[in-house]
């Protein structure tokens, strides 16, 4: 499998990235990796890179989107942060990637079991950890409306905030980034939630958002 270039960057569509992720993720819960020479894809990437995605998931060392999606050296931009929660900074990141490097899909990627979901959901407060705790606090927000009566701490209440939350952070980017509301709207990148089992290794997708071009 070679590393992508900039031509077979510029054929992938948006969709067409979201196929590629899901194939590859196929290939990953039944162990039918693609047979790669990294050390080639290193030369291969030496004089630039050509990503078709741009995946931002958790720190959970069980969430690493090359290999839950089966891909090589070249082909994702992977930023990681506990919650997958959003910041300028990874606004920023998701902009070189998306209005710079080329790359066609967003993809936010939640997982079960997640630590800082959990802790966030316990109103754990502890040095820098506390500030990031409250960018999920919307998420929970939102799950408190749907379910008043269930406990924060209950697993059932914690699993519906690890799904919200992907969605809440879907829609700050598109409301903090008027550079990515412009590449989304006018059909150039797509976007995608998903979320990551840890017991099966499978990922799912949920509210795909990837528009056609709009031509004049």
């Amino acid at each position: 499998m070679k590393a992508h270039t900039a031509e077979t960057q510029a054929t992938i569509t948006p969709a067409k990235a979201l196929e590629i992720l899901k194939e590859g993720n196929q290939r990953f819960i039944n162990n039918l990796k693609i047979n790669r020479n990294l050390l080639e894809q290193v030369n291969e990437t030496k004089d630039g890179q050509f990503p078709f995605a741009v995946v931002l998931s958790c720190i959970d060392s069980r969430t690493s989107a090359e290999l839950i999606f089966d891909q090589g050296l070249g082909d994702v931009f992977s930023i990681r942060i506990a919650g997958n929660i959003i910041n300028n900074d990874i606004l920023g990141s998701m902009e070189f990637a998306c209005k710079l490097a080329g790359s066609k899909l967003i993809v936010v990627l939640g997982h079960s079991k997640c630590g800082a979901i959990k802790g966030a959901c316990a109103g754990v407060k502890t040095g820098n950890l506390t500030g990031l705790l409250e960018k999920i606090n919307p998420a929970i927000d939102e799950v408190k409306n749907v379910m008043p009566d269930t406990d924060q701490t209950d697993p059932e209440f914690i699993n519906a905030v690890e799904k919200q939350n992907v969605i809440c952070m879907m829609d700050t980017i598109i409301k903090e980034s008027p550079v990515l509301k412009e590449l989304f709207e006018s059909g150039e990148i797509g976007m995608v939630g998903s979320y990551y089992d840890v017991e099966t290794g499978e990922v799912s997708f949920m509210k795909a958002k990837i528009e056609e071009p709009v031509t004049h």
